[in-house]
């Protein structure tokens, strides 16, 4: 009895592991899908340095009055540069207001990724030390957030962002008006 149990044990791990894959592939199934405390409330104020010059900062406050995304990224993440080519087709084909957070990263490493993969972000900032991601709870990257138009973070995407989960969970917010309903 013994000896068809352990296999038919072993086909069941390898079913459970190959199904948990096919659905993280699809997007349906997020393990770092944590729950936040962030949605509802007043987005975390940033305020760094801007990647490209930074005698500038960005700040929540240049994003008042609109519904914005706030993508945390870095040249070190590959789940990063697998959603880049999206990030960019939002920002140029959607018109979406993307602000990036840079974490933990050489400046020169993500200037050189942007200047080869290209830029959808309308602001930049730069936070090496974790100073605005500790703020926002962030705690792998990519983590992508939306703000509606009173500053309240209304979703939060933990992992890489593509089209489904785009229209599943995003798109709603800009479908109408700008604001949030």
């Amino acid at each position: 009895m013994m000896r068809f149990l352990v296999p038919a044990g072993f086909l069941l791990l390898v079913g459970l592991f190959w199904l948990t894959l096919d659905r993280i592939s699809e997007g349906e199934y997020n393990p770092r899908d944590i729950p936040t405390q962030f949605i509802g409330r007043q987005a975390p104020a940033i305020d760094v340095p801007d990647l490209f010059n930074p005698d500038i900062t960005v700040k929540t406050a240049d994003m008042k009055d609109q519904v914005w995304v706030l993508n945390v990224w870095g040249t070190w993440c590959n789940e990063c540069l697998r959603e880049h080519e999206f990030l960019v087709h939002l920002a140029r084909d959607k018109k979406i207001p993307i602000v990036g957070i840079n974490w933990r990263d050489q400046a020169s490493d993500a200037k050189a990724m942007l200047a080869r993969m290209g830029n959808p972000f309308m602001r930049l900032g730069f936070d090496p030390k974790s100073k605005v991601a500790i703020n926002w709870g962030v705690y792998g990257a990519p983590e992508t957030f939306l703000i509606d138009a009173n500053g309240v973070i209304r979703e939060k995407h933990a992992g890489s962002l593509n089209a489904n989960i785009w229209e599943k969970q995003f798109s709603h917010y800009f479908t109408t008006t700008g604001k949030d309903s």
